[in-house]
């Protein structure tokens, strides 16, 4: 059956005192609406979900790589598609608005083991 949802309809997790986030997602598909504040840290991780991260408002200082080879700052209207399994860190600059999008689901944020996001 299709559903049409509004984001103001979708609950807020409070993931940390510096991140929340909304979460819909189908048996292939999830997408996630988050705020972070300013300073919030992402540590280096990679999973086996393809994701597309896209600005809204604030900036996202990405790092790819295993030793970080990569870097540049992602900003409001701007989208980055990361491929699975590719090390990655991201600092928030400022408050940041943004949407990820994965494939498939992310399992890790449904059965609360992301643990790298709660330190």
């Amino acid at each position: 059956m299709v559903q049409k949802v509004h984001w103001n309809a979708i609950p807020v997790e409070q993931v940390t005192p510096k991140m929340q986030r909304q979460l819909v997602y189908g048996e292939k598909v999830m997408i996630a609406k988050m705020k972070f504040k300013d300073g919030f840290l992402v540590q280096q991780h990679s999973h086996d979900n393809e994701q597309i991260t896209q600005v809204i408002s604030g900036t996202i200082r990405f790092w790819f790589g295993k030793n970080k080879e990569q870097m540049f700052d992602l900003n409001a209207g701007e989208i980055v598609v990361i491929p699975a399994n590719v090390p990655h860190e991201a600092l928030m600059v400022g408050d940041v608005e943004e949407i990820d999008t994965w494939a498939p689901i992310r399992k890790d944020w449904l059965d609360g083991t992301d643990d790298y996001l709660r330190k």
